[in-house]
């Protein structure tokens, strides 16, 4: 299993970018690839990992009240079925929320994987695009 963490002190994510982590518990088989700081991380082909990420979102001093969301990213896009949506009443009033996916990698090939923050909208309707905060995020990554 390979673990990582977003760190103790929130950080900004503007919409549409990831969640910068920091590796504390490598990958013993290096099917898992990180470079530290960066939010991508690239996972091995002919493997099914199962892929959690659980942390606090909240808006940011500044921000607009409404919801926000965040998900797994294969690739760069986004996995609806891995967003998690909270709407807090005010900024800095922090949620938290879990994100999960399992994700299959063809032998030879490569995948990269993120938390992104991402649209909190149902359907097509967009939700304000806007900054969130993050604090105390984990991402674990195991073999399924």
């Amino acid at each position: 299993m390979a673990e990582f963490i977003q760190g103790q002190t929130s950080q900004n994510v503007p919409f549409g970018q990831n969640v910068q982590l920091v590796t504390t518990v490598a990958c013993p088989c290096g099917c898992v690839n990180h470079r530290n700081g960066s939010g991508i991380l690239t996972l091995q082909g002919g493997h099914t990992y199962k892929v959690t990420f659980n942390g606090n979102i909240a808006i940011p001093t500044g921000g607009t009240v409404a919801a926000i969301a965040t998900a797994i990213a294969i690739d760069g896009e986004a996995i609806q079925s891995s967003r998690a949506i909270v709407t807090p009443a005010a900024v800095e009033q922090y949620f938290n929320v879990t994100n999960m996916t399992t994700i299959s990698v063809p032998n030879r090939c490569c995948y990269t994987v993120a938390v992104e923050n991402v649209n909190a909208g149902v359907g097509d309707a967009i939700v304000d695009e806007q900054t969130i905060s993050v604090a105390d995020g984990n991402l674990s990554i195991k073999f399924a």
